[in-house]
């Protein structure tokens, strides 16, 4: 019931900083935690953050973590993925994701919402 739509990906430059959006629309009052996972070609599904969208309290995989910031607007029933001092590492399909459970996984089986993607290139 929940819709989740990515944007703001793009070709970029090693060292250069995207933000990543995720508007959320249906039925939003499910949604307890939102999560952001990349997918490179050969490489499985990947966790990057997640944010617990009441509290507001956050996770990050260990490989994004110091450079990469999830945030939320309320408001704007919106999360966001400030990505900073990219690399070409970091290239690869962002999925947004949500999900109606109090836990999960750093999985992407712990996520049941799942917006289309969305493309980051980072060239050298």
């Amino acid at each position: 019931q929940v819709q989740l739509a990515e944007s703001g990906g793009g070709l970029v430059q090693a060292g250069d900083s995207v933000r990543l959006s995720c508007a959320a629309s249906g039925r939003t009052s499910s949604r307890i935690f939102m999560a952001w996972f990349r997918q490179a070609p050969g490489k499985e599904r990947e966790f990057v953050a997640a944010i617990n969208w009441s509290g507001g309290s956050t996770n990050y995989a260990d490989s994004v973590k110091g450079r990469f910031a999830i945030s939320r607007d309320n408001a704007k029933n919106t999360v966001y993925l400030h990505m900073n001092s990219l690399t070409p590492e970091d290239t690869a399909a962002y999925y947004c994701a949500a999900t109606d459970r109090s836990w999960y996984r750093t999985v992407a089986g712990s996520f049941g919402y799942w917006g289309q993607g969305t493309q980051v290139t980072v060239s050298s």
